[in-house]
Formats: C-alpha cells, structure tokens, sequence
C-alpha cells in the first residue's frame, strides 16, 4: 500500500478463476445468439458441441507461458475438426491488463500463428482481449457479427 496520510487503500482486484464447466450465455448483435463457454480442461467433451457451432471463440491467457504450449495442441485439435473446418474463428489472448502478458507479437511468435493460419481452412483472426477491464470487447462483439453475419 502506498500513499501518505489520507491515502485510501485500493480495492482489491478480483483474480479470475479458470473455467471448469461450461456456461451458456445469450448476447443480442442484434439478433440473439447463445455462447457456449466450454473450459480448457473439458477438453475431451469439446468435439460433442462442434456440430452446433457457427464460429469459435478461442481464449488463451497470455499472462501464463507455462500453458503456452497445452493451449496451441488444443487449438491444433480444434482446427482440424471436420465438422469446424470452414467456422469462423477468433483467438483471443486474454489478460492483457497484468503486467506479466506476453504481447500479441510473442504470443503469434510462440504459437507459430502464421504457419498455423497458412494451413487452416477456417479463417482466423487474432485479438488482445482482457476479460477483467473489457480490452478489445467491442472488438469481439464486432467480430461475431461479422462471422455470423449479424448487422
């Protein structure tokens, strides 16, 4: 804590927590479209939802190099999903706001983004998010109702 007299002290931020489960949420782009969030480790569950899914939100946190490389097989998994092989997706490397992300410079770089989209089929698109402050959120929003062609 810092600050002399009559400082306040800062409210604490709240730490986000992994998703575990999954989570149904509807948004309006105008129309409605429902998100289904599906956390990493219900990796093996994923290819159940592939059939219902017109674009894909894919999250990686970028505060954390030590699941760099788990994050890239399961996105190598989820690209080479037949049933996913022309859904729109959107990589969102997360959590921008902490002072120890890595940029989206390295994170393509770690990722080997480029020889990845090369070999895709679906398009893919790459975004800075941060979950916590609402980052790059218009920018997703606009994202979705471009891929699913909402006005």
């Amino acid at each position: 804590l810092r600050g002399g007299r009559g400082a306040r002290p800062q409210p604490a931020v709240p730490v986000p927590v992994p998703q575990v489960g999954t989570n149904l949420t509807d948004l309006r782009l105008p129309r409605r479209v429902t998100v289904r969030e599906l956390g990493g480790c219900m990796g093996p569950i994923w290819p159940s939802y592939y059939s219902e899914c017109s674009a894909l939100l894919f999250v990686v946190d970028a505060s954390n190099p030590s699941q760099v490389s788990s994050s890239c097989i399961q996105l190598l998994s989820v690209l080479s999903a037949a049933p996913l092989a022309s859904v729109p997706v959107l990589v969102l490397f997360n959590k921008i706001d902490l002072p120890c992300y890595m940029s989206l410079v390295e994170m393509k770089s770690l990722f080997r983004m480029q020889d990845i989209v090369s070999c895709a089929t679906q398009p893919i698109t790459m975004l800075e998010t941060s979950a916590r402050d609402g980052t790059g959120l218009a920018d997703v929003l606009q994202w979705l109702r471009t891929a699913l062609k909402d006005p």
